[in-house]
């Protein structure tokens, strides 16, 4: 695996511009997809490289034995259990109601995910797929109850992180650990494969302290339903699902989103957002001031120190 430090060519340059007043715009990536080239040594298999560099994600299994998997379950269930002891910044609830939804700084809350944060089975991947030592931008608990859950809409998470956190290239990846079983009933990850290969520059600007709002109901950075009609019709829609611990991986710039639940099955993943050190985030691109730093690391980054052994 060859991890690379390249000068930080950005400064000063914004190359994906966005929230722009007059209408939504489509640009081609400026960013390669796949930072490492592929050797024998890679963390993942030569296939999975390309169907990550083609499609955008790439969904593992088996990767965690099922003890660990239990223990994973069963500290999630301990965290929401007592939601008063979780600080009032790093939790969202549904909307209109006090079931929680959302659990930020989820490494700061539990010694077990914060483990799984560092473990090689995901840090290892992600520094291959970004070709760089990795922090953590953003790490959360999310949970869908059955029958209330609400949906995500459609998104690019690298439009929302370069507008409002200041992130300045699309070198960044997501990994979602399934603690409940995903079905394509009950709300799991959509994603529309080949999306990550170019920018939506979304129309409207960014209203101060829009993660207010937005982390219950995005509105603005949000594709128009135009374009997504376009993108779904020339590549389809993807279901990522999977037994608890599957683990998904996807780009930081493939449109994404989940329906709601009303199924008797609640939805429930840990979700670990890995950011390259050279892609550290500076001032935002499209906002008046960064998002609070529950939501967006900023500072130093100190590259993650990655643990091999396992943990249940």
């Amino acid at each position: 695996m060859n991890v690379m430090h390249p000068q930080k060519q950005f400064a000063g340059q914004d190359l994906y511009p966005t929230r722009l007043p007059d209408e939504e715009r489509i640009t081609e990536r400026q960013d390669p997809v796949l930072w490492s080239d592929w050797t024998e040594d890679a963390p993942i298999a030569r296939d999975e490289a390309e169907h990550y560099k083609e499609k955008g994600y790439l969904v593992r299994r088996d990767l965690f034995s099922p003890d660990e998997v239990t223990k994973l379950i069963e500290a999630s269930a301990e965290i929401r259990a007592d939601a008063s002891a979780i600080r009032a910044e790093d939790l969202v609830t549904e909307p209109g109601t006090d079931a929680v939804r959302t659990i930020f700084r989820l490494d700061d809350h539990s010694d077990v995910f914060a483990r799984l944060a560092r473990d090689h089975r995901l840090a290892d991947t992600a520094r291959f797929l970004l070709g760089d030592e990795v922090y953590l931008h953003q790490s959360r608990l999310n949970y869908k109850p059955g029958f209330t859950g609400k949906e995500f809409y459609w998104h690019s998470d690298f439009e929302t992180w370069h507008a409002e956190d200041g992130m300045p290239r699309m070198r960044a990846v997501s990994a979602s650990v399934l603690l409940t079983d995903n079905s394509a009933l009950n709300g799991p990850l959509m994603l529309i494969p080949g999306s990550h290969r170019r920018f939506v520059a979304c129309q409207g600007e960014t209203p101060d302290d829009n993660h207010q709002s937005s982390l219950k109901k995005q509105e603005i950075g949000v594709p128009s339903t135009r374009t997504l009609e376009r993108l779904a019709s020339q590549a389809g829609l993807d279901a990522a699902t999977g037994p608890a611990g599957t683990v998904i991986f996807f780009e930081c710039n493939t449109l994404h989103a989940s329906n709601g639940n009303v199924t008797p099955f609640p939805r429930s993943n840990a979700f670990f957002v890995y950011n390259a050190v050279s892609n550290a985030a500076v001032a935002p691109f499209a906002a008046s001031k960064p998002r609070p730093a529950y939501l967006a690391h900023r500072g130093k980054v100190e590259p993650l120190a990655v643990q091999r052994d396992r943990f249940a």
